[in-house]
């Protein structure tokens, strides 16, 4: 049998394992991945950086478990950038998972040595106000009162009652809102009524599935910057100084499509040479 029929009769469960390699061993090494930061994901970054400490930031979680692989990093990053600059951060979910995916991402930030040894006390530096059901109309009672939104936060305090919150009524008492998506409602919807209704300036982190629906907005300017899958989250990762998951996963994603490729490369090769010998 020749070598290139060999090619052609290789198990399928070497390929397999081949690909299972590749995924799991870079994940156990470092790796300054090379990566070049794109103008959605610096327009995030930039519009974040502006921010003097003290500012506002509300992060709203639309996702849950199945979307966490692409979006956890953007928010584990975002989260650890915003205590970094001494920002106050407001968090909330129109996806009833949502606020739990926000509550790992605090837990995270704060093993963090530079992060932790800042003391940060819940209701001054961070409030959870939680899932809010209603979809868009949530977005839309925030407009005009956050308490009418959310009169209490997940640990049952009420609005009243949070430090942080005593001067927040409505969007315009916020500096910069980052929305996660996986779906509707989302990006879409934030867009539709905080950007457009209420001039707000807004930045999102969207599946891959999700981000093409959100970049003609980058184009419209109601979307300041955009972090799209895998890659935007190791790019934002890079940028804001917190190297994790999304820099490791892409990493291992770049090794498992190349096995793929060289075996459909190889694959297709070994059909063309032996195609006209069966001839």
């Amino acid at each position: 049998m020749g070598f290139w029929n060999k090619m052609l009769m290789i198990d399928r469960r070497w390929i397999f394992l081949l690909v299972g390699l590749s995924l799991l061993i870079p994940m156990f090494l470092s790796s300054d991945f090379k990566l070049s930061i794109s103008d959605e994901v610096r327009g995030i970054f930039d519009a974040m950086e502006k921010l003097p400490p003290g500012s506002r930031v509300l992060m709203t979680f639309d996702y849950d478990p199945p979307s966490a692989p692409e979006l956890q990093p953007m928010a584990d990053a975002a989260v650890r950038y915003c205590f970094k600059k001494d920002l106050k951060i407001i968090i909330m979910g129109l996806w009833p998972q949502g606020p739990q995916q926000a509550e790992m991402s605090l837990q995270r930030a704060f093993e963090v040595p530079e992060i932790a040894a800042k003391n940060l006390q819940y209701g001054v530096d961070y409030v959870n106000l939680g899932f809010q059901a209603g979809n868009e109309f949530v977005i839309q009672r925030m407009g005009t009162d956050f308490k009418e939104a959310f009169p209490k936060d997940v640990r049952g305090t009420v609005y009243e009652d949070i430090p942080m919150l005593k001067n927040v009524k409505n969007f315009s008492n916020v500096d910069f809102v980052f929305n996660l998506s996986a779906g509707y409602p989302g990006t879409v919807e934030w867009v539709q009524i905080a950007a457009d209704r209420f001039d707000v300036l807004l930045g999102a982190g969207n599946t891959a599935v999700q981000a093409p629906l959100a970049y003609p907005y980058l184009g419209g300017g109601q979307l300041v910057g955009l972090l799209g899958g895998m890659r935007g989250g190791a790019e934002f990762e890079k940028v804001t100084g917190f190297k994790a998951k999304a820099t490791t996963f892409m990493l291992s994603q770049t090794f498992a499509h190349g096995i793929v490729i060289f075996f459909v490369v190889i694959g297709n090769i070994a059909y063309f040479m032996t195609r006209g010998r069966q001839e």
